[in-house]
C-alpha cells in the first residue's frame, strides 16, 4: 500500500500512570521474541489447515463462487441474512462502514441494490418487523450457520422457510435461499439438492468470529455493491506489512498485542475501543465479540468495552477520566469522514455565545472532541492509544479487520490462552438444546433447571 492507511500514537500509553503500573518501551521489546514465535505458529497453522487460523488465508481466497451467487441475489428487492454472532456482526460492520446510513429508505434507483435486513436474534417482534417490510416473492434469504444446528439461527430459518413455503410453494421457496455452512456436512448442506440459490462454504479452520472475510461476510456485501475487492486488498496489504516488519516497532499487530498484554498484566483487564465516526460504530461491536470470545478463558480475560465518540463522552467519559485505572483506551479517529459541511455563524445575537463554532467543519469538531478526550485521559494518568485513518474506504477497513484479527490471536497466545475455542459458549448452547427438547441433551436440561432454580430461589416479585 503506497498511501498510509493507519497511524498509531503510543505516547499516551507508554510511561503513563503510576510508576508500578506503567508500560515502558523496554517491556515491549522484551516481548518481541514471543511475538515472533506466536506469529510463526499462527502462519504454520494456517498453512496446515489445523486449529483455528484459517482466517489468515481468507484475503487470498477465490471470490468467483461468491460473485456468482451474489449476482443472483442482486436482482431481488430485499436480502435478509439469518445468523447470529460471527454470522451477523461482520455483515453489520461492513454495511455500517459503506452503506448509506438510511439505505433501506432510499428508492431502488437511489440505492442501486436490494434492501438489507439482519435477522440475528430470535425475538418475534423484530422478526415480525422484517416480515412486515418485505415482499416474500421478491426477497432472498442468506442462512449462515457453520454447524447447521445453531438453535437461534435454525429457529429463524424454519419460520421464514415455512412462511415462504405457505405463500410460494415448497419448490419456489427453496429458490429464495442461500446457505453458508460447513463444506462437507451438516443439516444445511443436506438441503443443497433442493433447488436453492446457492450454497457456499465456511472453511473448517475458520471460527465464526473470524469469518467476516469469508462468504459469511462477503456474500451480502458483494450483492449490495460494497467494495469487497478493496477490503480484501486492504487485508492483503496489511499482511504484507506484517511479513516485512523487521521488529516490534515496525509491526502494528505486535505493538498492539504487546500493549494489551502488558496493560492487562498491570491490572487493566478492560479494553475500550472508541471510534469517532458513526460508520465505525459496528466495527466496535464486531471487535467486542472477536475480543471477548477469544480472550475470556480459564478465569482470565480482557473485557471489551464499546464506545462511540462523541456520544459516549456524555455517558462514559466521566468514569473513564476519574474512575479506576483498570482500562486501556484506544481512540480510532478518521481524518475525513464525509461531506465538507461547515457549521454556520449565526447572525442572531441570541446565538452569539456559540458562534465560536462558526466556519469550522463537522470533521474538525469531531476530531477536536477525540483529541480533547484522549488528552484528558492522559492528564489523568490513564493510558490511551491514538489510532487514525485518512478516511473510511475498503482498503482501510480491510486492513483494520485483518489487523485486529492478528492482534486478538497474538494477544491470546501471549496470555497462554487458545484464542480459537469458546467452551463457555458451548455450555450455554448445550443447556439451550436440553431445555428445547433436543435428543441427547436430557442431562443438560436437568442441570440447567437445577442451576437456574437456585438463581431464582430468592426472589422478590412486586
Amino acid at each position: 500500500m503506497t498511501e498510509k492507511f493507519l497511524t498509531i500514537g503510543l505516547g499516551g500509553a507508554i510511561g503513563v500512570g503510576s510508576k508500578m503500573e506503567r508500560v515502558e518501551e523496554k517491556e515491549m521489546e522484551l516481548l518481541e521474541t514471543s511475538l515472533r514465535q506466536a506469529e510463526s505458529q499462527l502462519r504454520i497453522a494456517a498453512g496446515s489447515g489445523l486449529g483455528g487460523a484459517g482466517w489468515i488465508r481468507l484475503p487470498y481466497s477465490d471470490l468467483e463462487p461468491v460473485r456468482r451467487v451474489a449476482e443472483k441475489l442482486s436482482v431481488f428487492d430485499s436480502i435478509v441474512q439469518v445468523g447470529i454472532g460471527g454470522s451477523a456482526l461482520g455483515n453489520l460492520m461492513l454495511n455500517n462502514a459503506f452503506q448509506h446510513p438510511h439505505h433501506n429508505e432510499l428508492s431502488r434507483k437511489e440505492r442501486k441494490a436490494p434492501r438489507f435486513y439482519m435477522a440475528d436474534n430470535p425475538d418475534p417482534q423484530s422478526l415480525a418487523g422484517i416480515w412486515d417490510c418485505i415482499d416474500p416473492a421478491r426477497t432472498a434469504f442468506i442462512v449462515a450457520s457453520k454447524s447447521g444446528s445453531t438453535a437461534e439461527t435454525m429457529a429463524v430459518f424454519l419460520w421464514f422457510f415455512e412462511a415462504l413455503r405457505e405463500s410460494l410453494g415448497e419448490e419456489k421457496a427453496f429458490g429464495h435461499f442461500v446457505f453458508i455452512t460447513d463444506p462437507e456436512q451438516g443439516l444445511l448442506r443436506e438441503l443443497a439438492s433442493k433447488g436453492v440459490l446457492g450454497i457456499l462454504p465456511v472453511p473448517k479452520d475458520v471460527g465464526g468470529r473470524f469469518s467476516v472475510l469469508s462468504p459469511v461476510g462477503l456474500l451480502s456485501s458483494m450483492a449490495l455493491g460494497l467494495p469487497v475487492n478493496d477490503v480484501l486488498e486492504g487485508a492483503r496489504s496489511l499482511d504484507g506489512i506484517l511479513k516485512e516488519a523487521k521488529g516490534i516497532w515496525e509491526n502494528p499487530a505486535w505493538i498492539l498485542a504487546a500493549q494489551h498484554t502488558l496493560h492487562f498484566r498491570k491490572g487493566r483487564p478492560m479494553a475500550v475501543l472508541m471510534p469517532y465516526a458513526d460508520a465505525l460504530e459496528r466495527f466496535a461491536e464486531w471487535h467486542a465479540q472477536l475480543w471477548g470470545e477469544s480472550l475470556g478463558k480459564q478465569g482470565e480475560g480482557s473485557t471489551p468495552v464499546r464506545a462511540l465518540g462523541a456520544i459516549d463522552q456524555h455517558s462514559q467519559v466521566q468514569l473513564y477520566v476519574e474512575g479506576p485505572d483498570d482500562k486501556l483506551f484506544t481512540f480510532l479517529n478518521v481524518e475525513k469522514r464525509g461531506p465538507d459541511w461547515y457549521i454556520p455563524e449565526s447572525p442572531l445575537k441570541e446565538l452569539s455565545g456559540v458562534n465560536y463554532l462558526g466556519n469550522h467543519s463537522f470533521d474538525e469538531l469531531l476530531s477536536a472532541e477525540a483529541r480533547s478526550t484522549a488528552a484528558a485521559l492522559k492528564k489523568a494518568g490513564k493510558p490511551a492509544i491514538w489510532m487514525e485513518i485518512p478516511r473510511i474506504d475498503g482498503l482501510r477497513i480491510g486492513a483494520l479487520i485483518f489487523l485486529y484479527e492478528w492482534v486478538t490471536a497474538l494477544t491470546g497466545l501471549l496470555m497462554e490462552i487458545d484464542p480459537f475455542d469458546q467452551p463457555g459458549v458451548e455450555q450455554g448452547k448445550r443447556y439451550t438444546y436440553g431445555l428445547m427438547g433436543r435428543a441427547g441433551y436430557e442431562s443438560d436440561a436437568a442441570e440447567v433447571s437445577k442451576e437456574f432454580g437456585e438463581i431464582v430461589s430468592k426472589a422478590l416479585t412486586v
